[in-house]
């Protein structure tokens, strides 16, 4: 299925092949100017929120249901939380009547690739909602849950390339951290500040990883 693997690799292209590898999902270099989620705080903000967080071992992750933090949340008219990242973090992007991203292009920030079909990114919970769970939500009521979920205040949310999502699943810094390491340092940001801000725990190897990464930053 050649089509299907052209999208997953990135491919030096020139002006005049730039609609044929469109076709393919795959463009080769990232805009000058990429739409991004929330700036997050600063290295030093994160380093001193960090020691602001509760260190404690995980929690069990009995009971957890990702049903049980509403997502995708209609946030205006026919668009839902999705759509709305999908157009913030994407360039030219064009929806359709039910606000579904029907062209543009998205750099994914944690590995590099850019792509041309919506379908090739999903939408990044940085920590995880599995994660949040085992950190402290497992207490929240459904509404905060929802809130957390749909959080586009926070650099919580952001488009990646849809594989390296799945690959990050719902691990931790300790366990994953971006492909791309130039990213690692806002990761890192991104990361305290909405621990910081919704009040979740950090495990000591957690918060160790975190630790080394920003003192590099």
């Amino acid at each position: 299925m050649p089509g299907v693997y052209a999208r997953r690799f990135r491919r030096i292209a020139v002006l005049a092949a730039t609609s044929a590898l469109a076709a393919t999902g795959l463009l080769a270099t990232a805009p000058t100017a990429q739409a991004a989620p929330p700036t997050p705080i600063s290295a030093s903000t994160a380093r001193t929120y960090l020691g602001q967080l509760t260190v404690k071992a995980e929690g069990s992750s009995t009971g957890y249901s990702r049903d049980k933090f509403p997502h995708w949340i209609t946030q205006s008219g026919a668009c839902n939380t999705r759509e709305v990242v999908l157009k913030r973090d994407g360039q030219n992007v064009q929806q359709d009547s039910s606000c579904a991203a029907v062209s543009g292009t998205w750099y994914s920030e944690y590995d590099g690739a850019t792509w041309s079909l919506a379908s090739d990114l999903d939408i990044d919970h940085v920590v995880a909602l599995a994660e949040a769970w085992r950190s402290g939500a497992s207490s929240w009521t459904t509404a905060q849950r929802q809130s957390f979920a749909n959080d586009l205040t926070r650099p919580q949310l952001i488009a990646v390339t849809d594989n390296v999502n799945q690959a990050k699943s719902d691990l931790d810094p300790a366990e994953w951290l971006p492909p791309r390491t130039a990213y690692r340092c806002t990761y890192a940001r991104m990361w305290v500040h909405v621990k910081h801000h919704w009040n979740l725990s950090v495990d000591s190897a957690e918060k160790s990883a975190l630790q080394s990464v920003l003192n590099g930053c």
